[in-house]
């Protein structure tokens, strides 16, 4: 499958949650419904810059290429989350050259209203 293809695969599974869902990067309200102006932006940054890697790519996908993110994230610490985002890891680039300071805090606002996923059992 090509990267634009998965992409949009991506985007795709990301808006078809049902509104009364709690949101979150896995299954976001449409229109991220529910959201105040700051979090709405990182909901949008995260769909824009973080899904591909932070979300399942198809139905039958078990695993993502980054972890599910949620409000756990970082340890549910603010400042782990902005210094992960700015600066990356030994495998997830950092954006502190792409990003303004207001939007890592907008997808840190953002993923403070994500709740975690229950971890699913695994297939024999």
């Amino acid at each position: 499958m090509t990267s634009r293809a998965m992409l949009a695969a991506a985007l795709l599974a990301l808006t078809q949650a049902v509104p009364s869902q709690p949101v979150s990067a896995q299954g976001a309200a449409p229109g991220g419904a529910g959201l105040n102006a700051q979090q709405r932006e990182g909901w949008l940054l995260t769909l824009q810059y973080c899904a591909l890697c932070h979300t399942r790519t198809n139905l039958h996908s078990t695993t993502t290429i980054g972890p599910i993110l949620s409000r756990d994230s970082g340890g549910g610490r603010d400042d782990v989350l902005r210094q992960v985002i700015a600066d990356g890891t030994p495998n997830m680039p950092g954006f502190k050259h792409q990003f303004e300071p207001a939007q890592i805090d907008a997808i840190v606002a953002y993923l403070k209203t994500v709740p975690p996923q229950a971890a699913k059992p695994e297939k024999h």
